[in-house]
């Protein structure tokens, strides 16, 4: 495929991710089979509740990741710019889009050291695909992802339904977990494993920890669902029939949370795939998450300027601060023991 091929693809992601054609609002991500016991004493100032986290051995004011979103879509280089100038005026992560186009062609979609000046202070992570790391030059790619940005850490995505269900789509994954083995071994930084959308099982989490993958996001279903935007691309009837059968597939978000968290007690888990507030934050971090992730929620505003994307989060951590206080946290680690019970069925929100 060419590299105007590729920008054509990421342009077409982008569009129907903004029009939220594919987007699963929230709902089927398992948070609300859960809600907090509420604690009506808290003894607690909102103001002094403590946020504070660490990615790749950096602060975090809060403990939140703007997570990749766009790679090869020209727009794509002021939508990187608002998200760097955003998470490092509110202390938070930024994890980039595929840097495959930028590398592979003169097109750098603004996924260049200027993210590094932008942001000097907060976790910046690369971001290359497992089905690039199988290519003759897969290595050096993962390398350069890293030394283009100056990144913290590097991630490694996963999206083996999205290659399947794409016509162009890479199908060959055979050698998938030693080519990250070898890339833990030489790229220089932690390497965080993520899903786009499908979620993680906790065996193929134990495969990737056995290969000293230091970081999983299990970014489970709930959010957008990749095999819905390709069914939105599909050209044929039969491609986009065959697509759209996988619109509802995988492991709901909370459901992949709970159960890697279980098989791997030491491990950082990051928490993404249909987070849509402060309180769906709070309830990914008592079901053990450490760092929660967003990203197609705050597209749109991450289109329009850097203050969107401030205010955006802003409403987000004052959330999420609320959560601790109506729970009695005083900080994360109060938290994750905080009671999360199971909600009635006739409560929950309808899919």
């Amino acid at each position: 495929m060419s590299d105007s091929d590729l920008s054509r693809r990421k342009d077409d992601h982008l569009n129907i991710v903004l029009d939220r054609r594919a987007s699963g609002h929230g709902a089927g991500t398992g948070f609300d089979a859960w809600q907090f016991e509420h604690c009506a004493l808290p003894e607690l100032d909102l103001a002094a509740i403590d946020l504070r986290s660490a990615l790749a051995g950096k602060p975090l004011k809060a403990p939140l990741l703007i997570s990749s979103m766009t790679g090869g879509a020209q727009r794509s280089t002021a939508i990187n710019r608002h998200l760097a100038e955003a998470a490092q005026a509110l202390g938070i992560a930024m994890g980039v889009g595929s840097q495959r186009v930028g590398l592979r062609s003169g097109n750098d979609q603004g996924l260049t050291r200027e993210l590094r000046r932008l942001a000097p202070d907060v976790p910046l992570l690369g971001n290359i695909g497992a089905a690039q790391l199988l290519e003759r030059d897969g290595l050096d790619l993962a390398r350069r992802s890293v030394d283009t940005l100056q990144a913290d850490a590097l991630i490694i995505h996963l999206n083996p339904l999205q290659e399947a269900v794409q016509t162009e789509g890479d199908r060959d994954w055979r050698g998938a977990l030693e080519a990250i083995r070898r890339t833990v071994e030489t790229v220089g930084v932690p390497v965080i494993v993520k899903e786009v959308g499908a979620g993680i099982s906790a065996a193929v989490a134990q495969s990737l920890a056995s290969v000293g993958v230091q970081v999983i996001d299990v970014a489970g279903m709930g959010g957008t669902s990749w095999a819905a935007v390709e069914a939105e691309r599909a050209v044929l009837p039969a491609d986009r029939a065959v697509a759209a059968a996988f619109t509802h597939w995988g492991i709901p978000t909370a459901t992949s949370l709970r159960s890697v968290r279980e098989a791997l007690p030491q491990m950082t888990l990051i928490a993404s795939g249909g987070i849509r507030d402060g309180v769906d934050a709070a309830k990914a971090i008592c079901l053990g998450a450490d760092l929660v992730g967003q990203a197609a929620g705050v597209l749109r505003d991450a289109t329009l300027s850097t203050a969107a994307v401030i205010e955006h989060f802003e409403i987000m951590i004052r959330q999420l601060r609320i959560a601790c206080f109506c729970t009695g946290s005083a900080d994360l680690a109060a938290l994750r023991n905080a009671r999360l019970l199971p909600r009635e069925p006739w409560r929950m929100t309808p899919p």
